[in-house]
């Protein structure tokens, strides 16, 4: 059986924690406030109890008899008729007692030193006893300063009266107890009520959120709480990256959905034009040429769709982390791309610098591909007879650990226009890069993915100068080395100048 339990609010938690420490508070009060009293009402009683006991000590006198007996003078004394007394002489004999006691047996033995006090039942009431010992002198004006004689004597009172007074303490604690509790859990519960108002508006604001409204503002209450303004800030950037995600997918998703009707559109209206009338042999081996190229064109357009789909995908890789040489890929790449170099006149010049091992988080494909693309679009972008500089060095400075790739060419530049879109998918900043050439816009944005999935950055720098011709762009990519290689090789040495 599903057993439901219902929710319950912070403030529903904070009002019973809050009223569950006053009445722990309360419980603990009492019971402080008993012991309290108990000590000072009885400490009060005992030393009444010394004080008449005392008295009587003092109502002992000489009897007018040869034996210089003592005897006890009730005619001096004054006390409660509830109060019980005995008094016996050093021999045994009594001297005197209350008259609504019958005594306590034989003659009492001495009390301890520590505790003359105990506790006695009598006729059905609870009495506090007192046993002091004490002495009178007989007949001071014999030689030898007369006779000392002892005397033992017993009081008590009732203490049921002082139970009352220790009672009605308590109760006064208890009941004012009660009451502030009852006053003030509708008061906390007030309280919480309208500190939790920032928070209840921050969640309903954020509750209007949704795909078509990003429209987020936090109510100042929120950002001045220093508990909120944490979530506060937390929610912002969560939302905002949110819609730069929606905002982002949705282009890709615009613009690949533009370039592959084209691209059909091309392939329709070439084979519709095959069609439209009897043809030569030649005429439709050139226009299937034709079909095939755009084809392959946009085999290529949905090969860099995904390879961008698989760049960015967060999803763990399965198995041990890919690990590649970024030398080595370099050199490779280079290699591959020496006869498309050749063919424009532009040669490609590498510098690796002794880095041990560069070994970075990156697929050793994901690794060319990304050397590949920043290649080609520099040899894209240099005038024939210029050159294109590949550089890898290790990162120096306080925290090593990276090693940076710098790609640069000597063309025209890019404008400062362009130079915040580069990166973006399907962007063209030459005009002259039509789809005829080749151009998806997909290539700096496959690197982009690339180099961020792996933890570096890329950055593009480029100042083009009509008085400085051929500066160029230089992208530059900080990739940090894996763990493997961070852990085992020696920190890089700089060139000496």
């Amino acid at each position: 059986m599903k057993s439901s339990h219902l929710p319950r609010s912070i403030a529903f938690r904070l009002i019973v924690a809050v009223l569950a420490v006053e009445l722990l508070s309360a419980v603990l009060v009492v019971f402080l406030s008993y012991g309290y009293e108990r000590h000072t009402h009885f400490h009060a009683f005992d030393i009444l109890l010394f004080g008449r006991a005392n008295a009587i000590l003092g109502a002992v006198q000489e009897a007018d008899d040869a034996q210089d007996n003592l005897m006890l003078v009730k005619s001096d004394l004054r006390l409660p008729p509830g109060d019980i007394y005995e008094v016996y002489d050093s021999g045994g004999r009594l001297l005197g007692r209350s008259p609504n006691w019958q005594g306590a047996g034989p003659f009492p033995a001495p009390p301890p030193p520590h505790n003359p006090f105990s506790e006695m039942t009598v006729n059905g009431r609870q009495y506090r006893v007192v046993h002091i010992h004490g002495s009178r002198l007989v007949d001071p004006g014999k030689p030898g300063g007369g006779t000392l004689r002892q005397v033992s004597i017993l009081y008590g009172a009732p203490t049921d009266y002082v139970w009352r007074a220790i009672r009605g303490t308590v109760e006064f604690y208890a009941v004012g107890s009660a009451v502030l509790l009852l006053v003030t859990g509708p008061l906390i519960a007030w309280l919480l009520h309208r500190g939790l108002l920032p928070l209840r508006q921050l969640a309903a604001l954020a509750s209007k959120v949704s795909v078509d409204d990003w429209q987020f503002s936090p109510p100042e209450s929120a950002r001045a709480t220093p508990e909120l303004a944490p979530l506060t800030h937390a929610i912002e950037s969560v939302l905002q990256r949110l819609e730069r995600s929606f905002v982002q997918q949705r282009a890709f998703v615009s613009d690949a959905a533009h370039e592959l009707k084209t691209a059909v559109a091309v392939v329709k209206s070439s084979l519709q034009l095959l069609g439209m009338k009897r043809r030569t042999a030649e005429e439709y081996k050139a226009g299937l040429e034709r079909c095939l190229a755009d084809c392959l064109r946009l085999e290529d357009l949905v090969a860099k769709m995904l390879t961008l789909a698989r760049a960015e995908s967060a999803a763990p890789n399965s198995g041990l982390e890919p690990v590649a040489d970024l030398a080595d890929s370099l050199r490779r790449t280079v290699a591959e791309l020496e006869s498309i170099a050749l063919l424009r006149g532009v040669p490609i010049e590498v510098a690796v610098q002794a880095c041990g091992a560069c070994r970075v988080p990156v697929a050793e494909e994901d690794s060319c591909l990304l050397i590949s693309n920043l290649l080609l679009n520099a040899l894209q972008h240099s005038p024939p007879a210029s050159k294109v500089e590949a550089r890898l060095t290790p990162e120096t400075g306080p925290e090593t650990g990276a090693v940076v790739l710098e790609i640069q060419d000597h063309g025209d530049g890019i404008g400062p226009e362009a130079l915040p879109h580069v990166f973006d998918r399907f962007y063209r900043g030459d005009p002259s890069r039509t789809r005829s050439t080749g151009g998806a816009g997909l290539g700096l944005a496959i690197c982009k993915a690339i180099v961020q999935k792996a933890g570096g950055s890329i950055g593009l720098a480029s100042q083009p100068d009509p008085n400085l011709p051929n500066q160029g762009t230089t992208v530059t990519v900080r990739l940090p080395l894996a763990r493997e290689s961070a852990a085992t090789q020696p920190l890089p040495t700089p060139p000496s100048a």
